[in-house]
């Protein structure tokens, strides 16, 4: 899959792009239908077909303060978009500038940067300055540009629309089932492992850390989870996604004790896959309580994993 960042330069090889549009956070179920869709109509022209999305999300540029929490940081949402099966993700900067575009404008640029004739969206899709253009919108406009815009209906698990908050709501609660069940697999986080304080190599916890790279995650406390990406199969172990209030931290984290492991891992792409939860993240009065919590947490742990 190719990678766009920013508006292409428009040459004949582009004509009859087929493109998706939106946050597409957490490609869930509902997201995977708009791309499968986007896929479908490309092959019937002999078209590419390409996600276009946005960084920063348009709502974290709007609602710094109050918007949602990301499933997914940007590495993560171009991993899913590859496998996928696009053939392009191209990645536009929502800023001042984005925002300030009308939906004729923003459709215009669809035409005649992208070459789109098909353009695939959802049901709730919004465009163009302060969100007012519609599907409906969107249509009118392509047949005055020459596109057409297909929309796809909601996607159901078991009788509930599948939706980011969904999932969100899902995580917060530690229901990674219903999670599962709305993303269409498990719910994971991706990121190379980074050298931190090196505290919990001291407490005989030592730990694979990876920045989050998201103003705010949508779940915390400690985890039974299984690491990817460290040996041929799937790793178990404990993993602490949080500020450690007990240090006085105040970036989060997501720290991952492997059991019974001992290879560097710095440097390495790992997923953590959680499996479920065990609390929520506390302050302790002092290390030797905390390491006798964590104790407890990796048997609790290994016992959740063995079932």
């Amino acid at each position: 899959m190719k990678l766009i960042r920013g508006l292409p330069v428009l040459h004949d090889s582009r004509q009859g792009v087929v493109v998706t549009l939106g946050a597409f956070d957490g490609l869930h179920l509902g997201h995977q239908a708009l791309i499968a869709r986007a896929r479908e109509r490309a092959r019937e022209r002999n078209a590419r077909s390409m996600m276009l999305t946005f960084e920063p999300m348009p709502r974290e540029y709007l609602q710094p303060d109050s918007a949602p929490a990301r499933l997914t940081n940007f590495r993560e949402r171009w991993r899913l978009a590859a496998a996928s099966g696009l053939d392009e993700l191209c990645v536009l900067r929502f800023g001042a500038r984005l925002r300030g575009l009308t939906g004729e404008a923003f459709a215009q640029r669809l035409a005649q940067a992208f070459g789109a004739t098909v353009i695939v969206v959802g049901h709730d899709f919004r465009f163009g300055r302060d969100g007012t253009g519609t599907a409906e919108g969107l249509a009118a406009c392509g047949q005055r540009l020459g596109f057409e815009v297909e929309v796809v209906a909601p996607v159901k698990g078991e009788g509930e629309r599948v939706s980011s908050t969904a999932v969100r709501e899902s995580l917060v609660a530690g229901d990674f089932s219903r999670a599962a069940l709305l993303l269409g697999r498990r719910y994971t986080m991706r990121g190379r492992v980074t050298r931190g304080a090196q505290l919990g190599r001291t407490l005989g916890f030592p730990t694979a850390n990876l920045r989050l790279k998201r103003r705010r995650a949508p779940l915390g406390g400690i985890f039974a989870v299984l690491v990817h990406g460290v040996a041929s199969g799937a790793w178990p172990g404990v993993a602490s996604l949080g500020t450690r209030p007990t240090v006085a931290g105040v970036e989060p984290w997501l720290e991952t004790f492997l059991f019974d492991f001992a290879a560097d891992l710095y440097g390495r792409e790992i997923e953590v896959e959680f499996v479920a939860k065990i609390r929520d993240e506390a302050r302790f009065d002092s290390l030797d309580a905390m390491v006798a919590r964590m104790h407890e947490d990796v048997s609790e742990a290994r016992r959740l994993l063995a079932g």
